[in-house]
C-alpha cells in the first residue's frame, strides 16, 4: 500500500501541482527538485513526489528535506506497488485529491530539469488557449559525449518547432494536463498493463486524442533530460527500438481490432526493411538503419506476448 512520507499543511487556492515520480535516482532527483523550486510563476503551485522504491525510499527522504526547507506546499509519498504507472497514477491522484482547487496538473521526470520560465510558459499557454493538454521540448544532455550516429538516433528526437496546436503528446516527461481531463476519464488514468514495459503515457494521450481533447505544443517550456552513458550504447538503443515497437503495438491493440493490427505488423515490417535499407545507403550507419527495422520486429514480438520489462526491478 502507498505510504505518506511528508506533507505540509495545504494552503487555500493552489492553482497548479507539479508531479515527480522517482525510482532510485536521488542525485538526479535533487537536480529536478531544485529546478522546480526555483521556478517563478504568477500561479501558486505545490509539488507532489512519489518514490516507487518501498524498500529504500531515499528519494522520499531527500524530497521531504529539500521541499521542507523551500517552503513550497508539498506532499511526498512512498508507493509500495512497483511499476511506473502505479507511481504516476499515485502522483496524479494525490494532486487531484489533496489540492482540490488546482486546475493545472504537471509532470516532470526525475532525470530532467525544468529551465527558468518553464512553469509560467506551460500555465500561460494553457490559460491563453484553454488547451486540455500542453507539452514542451525535452532536450537531451549527454553525460558523456556520444558519437554523431547516437545523437542522430530517432529515439533521441523530440517534437520541435514553434508553439502550436498538435495532434497529441507521446510522453509525460514534460506535460500539463487540466483537471477536467482526469475528471472525464476512468481512474486510474494510466493503464497498469504498461507498468513494466513503459508507454502508459502514450496510451493515455492516445485516449485523449480519440476523445477529442485539444493539445498544444509550448516551445518555450523547455526541460533538459540527462542521458547516462549506458543509455547511448548500441545494445541499449537496440533494445529500446524493440520496446518502442512493442509499446506502439499494445497501444494500437487497445483501440483497434486484432486483424487490423496483424495486417499493420506485416506492412510495418515490409516498409521498415525498405526504410532501413534507405537509411543505411544514405548514412552508412547500421545503428541508424536498424531502428526502422527493429520497430516492426518489436510489434511482432508483442503480438506473440514477448514483452520486455525494463521497469521491473529484482529489488
Amino acid at each position: 500500500m502507498p505510504t505518506m512520507a511528508g506533507q505540509q499543511p495545504v494552503p487555500a487556492s493552489i492553482d497548479a501541482v507539479v508531479c515527480i515520480p522517482t525510482f532510485r535516482r536521488p542525485d538526479w532527483l535533487r537536480r529536478t527538485l531544485v529546478s522546480v523550486i526555483d521556478q517563478h510563476c504568477d500561479a501558486r503551485f505545490a509539488v507532489v513526489v512519489v518514490d516507487n522504491d518501498g524498500g529504500n525510499p531515499v528519494g522520499a527522504v531527500l524530497a521531504t528535506d529539500l521541499l521542507g526547507r523551500s517552503g513550497l506546499p508539498h506532499t511526498v509519498l512512498v508507493e509500495q506497488r512497483q511499476g511506473n504507472c502505479h507511481a504516476i497514477n499515485r502522483a496524479f491522484g494525490t494532486a487531484l485529491e489533496i489540492y482540490p482547487d488546482a486546475r493545472f496538473i504537471l509532470m516532470i521526470d526525475d532525470d530532467e530539469i525544468a529551465l527558468p520560465g518553464w512553469l509560467q510558459a506551460m500555465i500561460g499557454l494553457c490559460r491563453k488557449t484553454d488547451a486540455d493538454l500542453v507539452g514542451g521540448p525535452v532536450l537531451r544532455l549527454f553525460e558523456v559525449e556520444p558519437g554523431q550516429n547516437v545523437r542522430q538516433h530517432p529515439l533521441f528526437a523530440s517534437i520541435d518547432g514553434e508553439t502550436r496546436a498538435i495532434d497529441q503528446l507521446h510522453g509525460s516527461g514534460n506535460c500539463l494536463i487540466q483537471r477536467r481531463v482526469f475528471e472525464s476519464m476512468p481512474s486510474p488514468p494510466f493503464d497498469v498493463a504498461f507498468n513494466f514495459l513503459g508507454g502508459g503515457d502514450m496510451e493515455f494521450f492516445t485516449r485523449c486524442r480519440l476523445a477529442g481533447r485539444t493539445t498544444w505544443w509550448c516551445a518555450e517550456a523547455v526541460a533538459h533530460e540527462f542521458v547516462a552513458p549506458e543509455r547511448t550504447t548500441a545494445a541499449f538503443l537496440t533494445k529500446r527500438s524493440l520496446r518502442t515497437g512493442s509499446i506502439n503495438y499494445l497501444v494500437d491493440r487497445t483501440h483497434k481490432p486484432l486483424a487490423a493490427m496483424l495486417l499493420k505488423n506485416v506492412a510495418s515490417l515490409v516498409f521498415g526493411l525498405a526504410r532501413g535499407l534507405g537509411v543505411l545507403v544514405r548514412t552508412g550507419s547500421p545503428l541508424l538503419a536498424s531502428h526502422p527495422v527493429l520497430m516492426p520486429v518489436g510489434r511482432i514480438m508483442a503480438s506473440l506476448g514477448l514483452l520486455p520489462k525494463p521497469y521491473k526491478s529484482a529489488g
